[in-house]
């Protein structure tokens, strides 16, 4: 949220989604309505829509992988003096980024 001093009001936004849901209030109070009612036009539009409302992301994932993939990456983590949380994070953000990049030059 930021303070927009020329109107006089809290702005808001969800972030962590691709929609753009924006709300604002003149007070704490009305931001909060305005901010549940935002949340609600969203949700009552996507099931209009017949697509499913975005969540932002927790940032937990429980992974099932074989084994030895488990042991090359531990090691791959080791020699880059990372745990492997955030080398797994470092690998699935530049796959994720590739697929986006391929996905946007097919289209």
């Amino acid at each position: 949220m930021t303070f927009d001093a020329q109107d006089k009001v809290i702005v808001g936004r969800v972030l962590g989604i691709d929609d753009v849901i924006v709300f604002h209030g003149e007070s704490v109070a009305e931001f909060e309505i305005q901010f549940h009612a935002a949340v609600d036009a969203y949700i009552t539009a996507s099931n209009e829509l017949g697509s499913p409302p975005e969540k932002p992301a927790s940032g937990n994932v429980m992974l099932r992988i074989a084994p030895d993939v488990h042991a090359a990456a531990l090691k791959a983590a080791a020699r880059s003096g990372t745990s492997l949380n955030k080398w797994a994070e470092g690998a699935l953000g530049a796959a994720a980024r590739k697929s986006g990049a391929r996905a946007r030059s097919a289209a």
